[in-house]
């Protein structure tokens, strides 16, 4: 004896016209079904997987995926392998009939719809009823409908391949214009820096002592200096998504540097009473890099680590060779990273905290920022051929377990990108 569903029978009825299915879900549902709709054959199939229902009703021409397609995939999902398709459609041709039972229906009802007739039509699907067609007639169809599948895949793969290259020609604009955009905000704020600069000059010469001009003057200045990162850190991303980033390597005394980016980051340590702690990197060999673009990496780290670290922790910078590399790593007692985070937290403006409790001020404990700094130092690595990846036990703002961030850097640049072949 075959098992009665619990409540009522399930149907899902796949159509794009509204008013048909407005007719024949208050039709079913009058009759104590429980009818489902979806107004494509992708909404119909994902809809199928959730609702499991005992009994599936599509048009034919419908949007997207034709119902052909739609009953072919059902027949091939477990979900609804064995779960009887009933086309029901205004395509009264016999050809029509069998073409839709030799792609996977199971019946063919026609439009117009009988109102009468249809629940009973449905009660007998459900008892078991299928429709054939002849053999000699399956071969046939099924050679047409080869056919049909192939052209429609030709097509949508053409429209596939149009519409990426559009969607390429806008990315190019938008980078280009990215960039652009960039060098033309420089202009303004080098003059404001240069200006506000030569003018606290000329008030020191003068000997003003005007403290509330040059707190002024002084607040000018940093505002513009933010300005100048952040376009910065943008045209950086920009040059590294279309691989357009020029490198210029030279020998890098990576202690010296190190010592020369502390330095930069001392008035922010001391304010917020952080322990900034290096190792010893005397023993780390010369390595072939872009001295600006490996500092601005560093920088980055060291900033992120500053940022989720509170006032009173520690960040500490260490690096040791390694066979043909040198192994940096930044680490801090911050809140940490959640694991499932940790692989996104390179991307472009991901940003780990809640926003809803985000600082302004870029220098506080979880302070501001675009969430481009680590997304530039993972392009700068990568682009002088050198790894970097992050490992925290998890997210904790209590127990603290802080990040270790590791760069691998070659000693040797790798070898120059071949253009593009035309």
């Amino acid at each position: 004896m075959p098992t009665q569903p619990l409540g009522p029978i399930k149907i899902l009825y796949i159509e794009d016209d509204p008013s048909s299915r407005r007719l024949v879900q208050r039709l079913l549902e009058a009759e104590g079904f429980h009818v489902t709709v979806a107004e494509d054959g992708l909404s119909g199939l994902e809809l199928a997987r959730q609702v499991r229902p005992a009994l599936i009703l599509t048009d034919i021409n419908i949007s997207g995926m034709t119902g052909h397609e739609v009953a072919t995939r059902f027949k091939e999902m477990p979900e609804t392998r064995h779960v009887p398709v009933i086309a029901l459609t205004a395509a009264t041709l016999a050809t029509d009939r069998d073409r839709a039972l030799v792609a996977g229906c199971d019946g063919y009802i026609t439009k117009p719809i009988d109102v009468d007739a249809l629940p009973r039509i449905i009660h007998k699907f459900l008892a078991g009823a299928r429709e054939k067609v002849s053999e000699d007639v399956k071969v046939q169809r099924l050679e047409e409908y080869r056919n049909e599948l192939g052209a429609r895949l030709e097509k949508t793969v053409a429209e596939l391949q149009k519409a990426n290259a559009e969607l390429r020609r806008m990315d190019k604009m938008k980078k280009d214009f990215v960039i652009l955009a960039g060098h033309e905000l420089r202009t303004p704020t080098t003059l404001i820096y240069g200006y506000t600069s030569l003018l606290k000059m000329e008030m020191q010469q003068r000997g003003s002592a005007d403290d509330h001009l040059n707190d002024v003057i002084d607040r000018i200045t940093g505002a513009t200096r933010r300005l100048n990162e952040v376009v910065d850190a943008v045209i950086n991303v920009s040059l590294i998504d279309s691989e357009q980033l020029e490198l210029v390597f030279k020998p890098v005394d990576l202690a010296a540097m190190t010592q020369a980016i502390v330095a930069d980051l001392q008035p922010i340590v001391k304010q917020r009473n952080l322990q900034l702690v290096v190792g010893d990197l005397s023993r780390v060999p010369t390595l072939s890099a872009d001295p600006n673009y490996l500092r601005r990496a560093i920088t980055n780290l060291l900033d992120n680590a500053i940022k989720y670290t509170p006032d009173g922790g520690t960040v500490s910078l260490d690096a040791v060779p390694e066979e043909e590399a040198i192994h940096l790593v930044v680490a801090d007692t911050g809140i940490g990273i959640d694991r499932a985070e940790q692989e996104r937290i390179f991307d472009k403006f991901y940003v780990l905290e809640d926003t809803d409790f985000h600082s302004t001020h870029r220098n506080n404990f979880l302070g501001g920022g675009f969430g481009l700094g680590l997304a530039v130092a993972h392009g700068i690595i990568r682009a002088h051929g050198g790894r970097i990846w992050v490992e925290s036990e998890g997210l904790d703002a209590t127990r603290l377990p802080g990040s270790r961030f590791h760069i691998l850097l070659p000693l040797t640049p790798p070898p120059p990108r071949q253009p593009d072949s035309k």
